[in-house]
């Protein structure tokens, strides 16, 4: 956790209707991997970018709660994920910050490797949830990452290549820049209607009520009572003509502007604003 603090992936918390999202986010031009299944007992899939990824995770239909906290959490944008290499000595660095939550916790799902069977292992360390209310913000060090990044996962008909920053809706946007600022050692910026925390490859924004409506107007969650929301992801693509067309066919999403050369994409079942920047 320093200077080099990276975007690892964000994720959608689904609930029990993978099938139904799985379809969606196909139909809106992402490759989307083959369904994995958690050692702790959630089921998952990916869209793989260049050195992030979305994840679409879930519990199965036939009633699981074997991990609760997701049943607990909103549908929507509920996780914000860091790379690291030793979770060890970022769960000492969080309780430094008072920001610990569980020690770390290792676990896989098997995978199919051009026809032979593997195992992806991970190893994660949480913050504490009173740290960050909007959702799970947690470091991810891979085991396998070559059973992640795949190159025949990574090209997309929407021509997305990565995320370039994560949107959050807040009502005292600098106090929420301010911890992300801890978490990351990085110094937040005000920039009109919030503040940004920048980091390798990524940012995060972090708006007020008005920054938000002036941005996707309706589209994102709404603060309402919450301290702090996750609100929307953006990611480049290199085919935003494309990616448009393709977002305008899918049944499962709203379509609108947000400013030149970009567009987002909302799906109401899973409370989620994706917006498309041209790279």
């Amino acid at each position: 956790m320093s200077s080099l603090a990276r975007l690892d992936h964000a994720v959608i918390n689904v609930h029990m209707a993978m099938d139904k999202a799985e379809s969606c986010f196909q139909e809106l031009g992402f490759t989307v991997t083959p369904r994995g299944y958690h050692s702790l007992g959630s089921i998952n899939h990916l869209m793989i970018f260049g050195s992030d990824y979305l994840e679409l995770i879930g519990l199965p239909a036939d009633g699981s709660a074997a991990r609760r906290e997701l049943l607990d959490g909103p549908v929507g944008i509920d996780g914000l994920v860091f790379k690291t290499v030793d979770v060890d000595a970022d769960f000492a660095r969080l309780q430094q910050l008072q920001m610990a939550g569980d020690p770390p916790k290792a676990f896989s799902r098997p995978v199919d490797i051009d026809g032979a069977a593997a195992e992806a292992r991970f190893r994660t360390v949480h913050c504490h949830k009173a740290a960050f209310p909007e959702g799970r913000v947690y470091f991810c060090e891979h085991g396998t990452p070559e059973f992640v990044w795949r190159p025949s996962w990574q090209s997309h008909a929407n021509g997305v290549t990565a995320m370039c920053e994560i949107v959050l809706g807040a009502a005292a946007p600098q106090a929420v820049a301010e911890r992300y600022g801890r978490l990351l050692a990085q110094t937040p910026v005000a920039i009109e209607d919030g503040f940004q925390v920048a980091f390798q490859d990524c940012q995060l924004q972090i708006l007020n009520a008005a920054g938000l409506a002036a941005r996707f107007a309706h589209m994102a969650r709404p603060i309402g009572d919450a301290e702090v929301v996750f609100a929307a992801l953006v990611m480049t693509t290199g085919k935003l003509d494309q990616a448009r067309q393709i977002a305008e066919r899918a049944g499962s999403f709203a379509v609108n502007s947000t400013g030149a050369n970009r567009f987002a994409a909302k799906t109401a079942e899973f409370d989620t604003v994706i917006e498309f920047v041209a790279d």
